[in-house]
Order: structure tokens, then C-alpha cells, then sequence
């Protein structure tokens, strides 16, 4: 995983959602739609002196997991027994010792800038990602695809700005809600279909701001959305 990957991702996901070019850099993606989504951070392994990537941050020192696990293999990172006479030599001989494991993944490849990534495959500057693969700027995601800007979400694809929702899908900004596709602007929803601005319904499909519309109709002012959120980005 490298920048211009995260990138072909990034206008992937725009091109299916808002069926536009994607206008954004990579930087400006972040800030424009994960400005409010915890993401890992850049700290120094205190081994090497190298970026290395944490969504622990207030700690003292770092390492990355991969220079532990060699630590680990080589003298199985013991030391010799040495003699302990008071509170302050425990202590002392924690800190010796004590780094905080950083860039950690298990079973997972091509993984930059992240931290807490499970059985996952392309993931660029994410925390605690599960079984998903073209992960962005995201924060606890399960079961998904092609996610940008998510949070605390499952079976999620293609994405941007889910947050607390589960089975979503060609969708933008959808808060605390279920069973949603090709919808902008949706929260505390369930099973709804090319909504925009749709707040606490259920079971519907072309309506905008709780009002039922024609298709056609309905589509025009998708178009005139899709269009401002991309422009305003």
C-alpha cells in the first residue's frame, strides 16, 4: 500500500458513490470527511529513530511490532534476574523494557500509516480495522469495502462518512442506521433507497428531508447535491 493506491481507492469510491471524478487529493479527503474520526498518529520507534504509525498516543516510548517480534525470536526479549529491593527498581526495570507495539496487524498485507488492522487487505492511515479491504481514514470498521471516513461500522461498501451503521452502500454520510443504499445524508433510518436528507423513516424510496418525491424529480436534485458535495469539498 503506498499514497498513489490509497489514491486509485479514493476515486473508486467517489466515481460509485456521487458518479463524478473524484476532484480530492488524498489530504484533502481526510480533512474534508474524517475531520472528526480518530486516526493513527505518527510517533518515532525509539529502537531506529523511523516513523512508525500509533492510535496509542501519551506513551513514552515506541517500537514497531514487527521490531518486537524479531526481539522475541532472537532471546525471547529476557533479561537476566537481577536483585529488587524496593518499589523503585520495579518500576525502574518496567521501564526498561516497556514499549508501546506500533503499525500492529495480524494476517493483513498492504497496510500503511495504520494501527490495529485484523485480517484485512489494503488499509491506508486506519485504526482497528476488521476483516475489510480498501479501508481510508477510518476508525472500527468490520466486513467491509471501499470505505472512506467510517466509524464503529459493519458490511459497509462502498462509503463515505458512515458512522454507528451496518449494511450500507453507495451511500454518503449515514449516521446510527441500517439497510441503506444509494442514499446521501440519512440518520436514525432503516431500509431506505435513493433518499437524501432523510431523518427517522423507515421502508422508503425517493424522498428527501422526509418528503415523498417522483423519481425523476428526486434524481434532479440528487444530481444538484452530489454536485455541491464534491464543489464545497
Amino acid at each position: 500500500m503506498d499514497e498513489k493506491i490509497a489514491k486509485k481507492i479514493l476515486d473508486e469510491t467517489i466515481g460509485q458513490i456521487f458518479r463524478y471524478q473524484n476532484p480530492l487529493s488524498l489530504e484533502q479527503a481526510m480533512l474534508q470527511f474524517a475531520f472528526d474520526v480518530r486516526l493513527p498518529q505518527q510517533v518515532y520507534d525509539v529502537k531506529t529513530n523511523q516513523p512508525t504509525w500509533t492510535a496509542s498516543m501519551g506513551q513514552n516510548r515506541y517500537a514497531t511490532m514487527q521490531g518486537m517480534q524479531k526481539m522475541i525470536e532472537g532471546d525471547g526479549n529476557m533479561r537476566p534476574a537481577r536483585n529488587l529491593t524496593n518499589l523503585q527498581d520495579v518500576l525502574g526495570a518496567w521501564n526498561e523494557i516497556n514499549f508501546t507495539s506500533t503499525d500492529r496487524q495480524i494476517g493483513s498485507k498492504n497496510v500503511a500509516e495504520s494501527d490495529g488492522v485484523y485480517h484485512s487487505d489494503g488499509v491506508y492511515r486506519s485504526v482497528d480495522i476488521r476483516k475489510s479491504n480498501n479501508i481510508l481514514f477510518s476508525d472500527g470498521v468490520d466486513g467491509c469495502d471501499h470505505v472512506v471516513a467510517g466509524q464503529t461500522s459493519k458490511r459497509c461498501n462502498f462509503v463515505v462518512r458512515v458512522e454507528d451503521s451496518k449494511d450500507i452502500v453507495n451511500s454518503f454520510n449515514i449516521i446510527w442506521s441500517s439497510k441503506i443504499a444509494n442514499s446521501m445524508f440519512i440518520q436514525d433510518c432503516y431500509d431506505l433507497d435513493e433518499c437524501l436528507f432523510c431523518s427517522n423513516i423507515a421502508g422508503k424510496r425517493f424522498c428527501i428531508a422526509n418528503m415523498q418525491y417522483e423519481e425523476a424529480e428526486y434524481r434532479r436534485i440528487k444530481d444538484i447535491v452530489a454536485r455541491w458535495v464534491l464543489q464545497s469539498a
